[in-house]
């Protein structure tokens, strides 16, 4: 990966690009190349099949993809019904 790659970076320039900062993000994540990103989001949720350490760094824990994790986390965030 490049030194200028990253899914941070990724969330760095597309915030950038549409003129918001990264705490007004929401990411979701699974693995250890999830972590930066995480962190770096307003709010950081790790899926319900996530590795320790994701759930550990995450703002919040939803359910597994397969079981609509995001849509779980989306309504618990009040974002859609």
């Amino acid at each position: 990966m490049s030194r200028t790659g990253g899914k941070e970076n990724g969330i760095r320039a597309l915030c950038a690009a549409i003129g918001i900062t990264p705490e007004e993000t929401i990411a979701f994540g699974d693995a250890e190349n999830d972590l930066e990103m995480l962190q770096l989001a307003g709010i950081g949720v790790a899926m319900g099949n996530a590795l320790p350490q994701v759930r550990a760094c995450a703002d919040m824990v939803t359910d597994t993809v397969e079981n609509d994790g995001i849509a779980h986390a989306l309504r618990r965030l009040k974002l859609i019904e």
